[in-house]
């Protein structure tokens, strides 16, 4: 059952690593003055965010390994709802991204991010992580996944961390790279995070649509189950 709950959540948890704002973030954090301090404590707000939320919704949906219980349709409902939202999501987004010969530019909030104190990137790491619209949907897609995959108790928080940890891979990653390199670390990074801004429009466009398509798929399987 555990690793089938981890089979059914697995497409979620990487599509909320593989969002490049992200990474983009922890990079400019990584580059700051303190950057070893903030990258460490914006991961752990980012992971503390995301378990929050799907600790929540896996307690929430706790029955939903039943196909006839109520907790059951609501997930499956719920997926059908949020598959369509990711969907108009990634139509959306593909219809406002920058045209040829515009630059892409990373979002505002970005621009303090290298003297920002402790608490606000803790907390950053958090809301990013676990009050995103498109990671909330994601990790409680991955979450319901978890309860109707049949797990408890200690399969169940197993199947959270390994989902939290899958999740976190690109943020940790970063901060990994750049706690075990030097310059050539610096370097490299800063070359990801140079191609996740130039192309953060198509990849977000192909995660939600893949993504979306694929919980709608579920959704739609569950009820007619």
């Amino acid at each position: 059952m555990l690793i089938q709950a981890v089979g059914a959540m697995l497409p979620a948890a990487l599509a909320v690593a593989l969002g490049p704002f992200p990474l983009i973030g922890i990079v400019v954090i990584l580059s700051g003055a303190q950057g070893r301090r903030n990258g460490l404590l914006f991961a752990a707000g980012w992971m503390a965010g995301l378990t929050i939320v799907a600790t929540l919704v896996a307690v929430l949906f706790g029955g939903a390994d039943d196909p006839e219980s109520t907790s059951s349709a609501i997930a499956d409902w719920g997926r059908v709802l949020a598959g369509g939202a990711l969907i108009v999501l990634g139509v959306r987004k593909w219809w406002k991204r920058p045209r040829a010969g515009e630059q892409a530019e990373p979002p505002r909030w970005m621009a303090s991010l290298e003297d920002a104190t402790a608490g606000r990137v803790l907390l950053l790491g958090a809301l990013l992580s676990g009050a995103n619209p498109k990671n909330f949907v994601l990790t409680a897609s991955a979450a319901a996944s978890i309860d109707e995959a049949g797990v408890h108790d200690v399969g169940l928080a197993v199947a959270v961390a390994v989902f939290v940890l899958i999740a976190s891979c690109t943020v940790l990653g970063a901060v990994g790279i750049h706690l075990a390199g030097g310059q050539r670390a610096a370097t490299f990074l800063d070359g990801v995070k140079q191609f996740m801004v130039t192309n953060s429009a198509v990849i977000v466009v192909l995660v939600l649509l893949l993504v979306g398509a694929s919980v709608l798929g579920d959704g739609l399987s569950g009820l007619g189950r």
